[in-house]
């Protein structure tokens, strides 16, 4: 019988089931989630529980029937002699594989060892027109388990137990920040200026007010707007959006988690976030050490301290200070025959970008354990504190784990001459071509010239970070409902 026969045949059943309750009841009580009636003692009696079926196995006068959320699955058994012969019909004639059940019945434990539910009462709670995949192979395709996120989790175990950990890891990190007297606010998402990050924004038009906007490219400026304004410890989970190409590793909307500290600086920074995602490690995983794939990652102990400069001598012999432009840098990449790739034409990067794409080519992927990358040109951190001893490095740090940047820091500068003056400097390679430079923000400025204290900020990225810490090769596999190209027939 093919697709279309079986969602017809569904649908003939909704109509017997309407003939014998209301198929789309308002409610259903429930007393116990399935992980938490699995484990009840045998014995106990009342016991409500409702989720959607996943298998069937009909045995003349019983049924056994498998039901799920996304914590777990729970087996019923509904036999004839408990609940009447009307309702046994009832189920065998009006419900299928992927209906919704409610039940009250008894728990017990079968001889096979597998807590149960003795059903009593049975209640119909929805009716699936569409057959889940077949069980064994659940959905294995990439591209449907992207379009189709739902199904995906009701068939796969290993992708609820993914979003289950990164749900875990969020609320354990907002724990963790509240606990140390961090605010949580909303700044907003439709900005005038994208500012915040060197990215290219996406475009869009406010028609009320007649005005070009832009989705925020992260929320920094605004969650210093915050710190001018007295609220010393601030964080965010945002919403962000970059117009720039997809990959493995890059989508254009993603969350960012950034946060900001007043009278700190970046090595503060670097200590506090150490202790923080060592914390939740932990609490996550049960252990400081976790692996993926063929790599063990261990979050104890004091994490390594590089700088961007040695960094790059060690791994491609270029020392980034011996080159004072664009030019002779791109010059000596190309003489040591390092092939680069970009959207904007490498020509056309600024010093700071050309170097920060030379080190994820040659450095990034090689560093495995959690590790602070420090002294990053100025020229590559418009919004960081230049260092007092050489104003060619920012006082800014990048985590590095398992060859993905998961976390950006720095000592921000507060002098808004100089803020001004960078800002100005990022316009014109703008203007030059440099989609990725920042556009001149004013308004920010402004709030500057009101006084801001000393500041160390960072952000992260969520679904970046549980690529990382779960090994997974495609960031979508992080995101609930990722963009997708549409289908033909859509």
């Amino acid at each position: 019988m093919g697709i279309q026969e079986l969602e017809e045949v569904r649908r003939q059943k909704l109509e017997f089931v309407r003939e014998q309750q209301n198929p789309y009841p308002e409610r259903f009580s429930i007393t116990h989630e399935l992980m938490e009636a699995i484990k009840l003692e045998d014995g106990t009696k009342e016991v409500s529980v409702a989720g959607r079926i996943l298998s069937i196995r009909k045995m003349g006068k019983l049924c056994f029937v498998t039901i799920s959320d996304i914590y777990g699955r729970l087996q019923i058994a509904i036999r004839r002699d408990d609940v009447g012969d009307k309702a046994y019909e009832f189920f065998r004639q009006g419900f299928d594989i992927g209906d919704f059940l409610g039940v009250v019945g008894e728990i017990f434990t079968t001889q096979t060892g597998e807590k149960t539910v003795r059903a009593k009462n049975l209640t119909f709670l929805g009716k699936a027109f569409k057959p889940l995949p077949e069980k064994f192979h659940g959905i294995t395709d990439k591209d449907s388990c992207y379009r189709q996120r739902y199904l995906d989790l009701i068939m796969n175990e290993d992708t609820r137990n993914r979003f289950l950990l990164k749900f875990q890891m969020i609320k354990e990190i907002r724990r963790y920040l509240e606990d140390a007297g961090y605010l949580e606010v909303e700044t907003p998402i439709l900005i005038e200026k994208p500012s915040g990050a060197t990215a290219r924004p996406f475009i869009s038009h406010h028609n009320a007010l007649d005005l070009e906007v832009y989705l925020r490219i992260a929320p920094e400026t605004y969650l210093k707007r915050c710190v001018v304004g007295g609220i010393t410890k601030v964080f965010e989970f945002a919403r962000c959006f970059r117009n720039e190409g997809m990959d493995a590793t890059h989508l254009q909307d993603f969350t960012m988690l950034e946060g900001y500290c007043a009278y700190y600086n970046y090595i503060d920074n670097m200590e506090f976030l150490q202790s923080m995602l060592s914390t939740v490690i932990k609490k996550v995983f049960g252990s400081d050490i976790i692996n993926v794939g063929d790599e063990s990652i261990d979050f104890s102990g004091e994490w390594e301290v590089v700088t961007f400069r040695e960094l790059l001598i060690k791994d491609c012999g270029i020392d980034i200070n011996s080159y004072k432009d664009t030019q002779s840098l791109l010059d000596k990449i190309r003489e040591v025959g390092i092939e680069l790739q970009s959207e904007t034409p490498v020509e056309q990067l600024s010093k700071g970008n050309l170097i920060d794409l030379l080190y994820k080519k040659v450095s990034r992927p090689k560093i495995i354990s959690p590790t602070f990358l420090t002294e990053h040109p100025t020229s590559l951190s418009p919004l960081a504190r230049a260092n007092d001893d050489n104003k060619e490095i920012a006082d800014r740090f990048q985590l590095i784990i398992n060859g993905a940047e998961v976390i950006n820091a720095y000592s921000e500068l507060v002098d808004p001459v100089e803020q001004k003056k960078r800002l100005l400097e990022q316009a014109k390679a703008k203007a030059n071509g440099d989609e990725e430079a920042m556009t001149m923000d004013f308004d920010y400025i402004t709030a500057m010239e009101y006084g801001m204290p000393p500041i160390s900020g960072w952000g992260m990225g969520i679904d970046r970070f549980l690529q990382v810490i779960t090994g997974q090769e495609n960031l979508r596999d992080t995101v609930l409902f990722p963009i997708m190209r549409p289908l033909n027939n859509e």
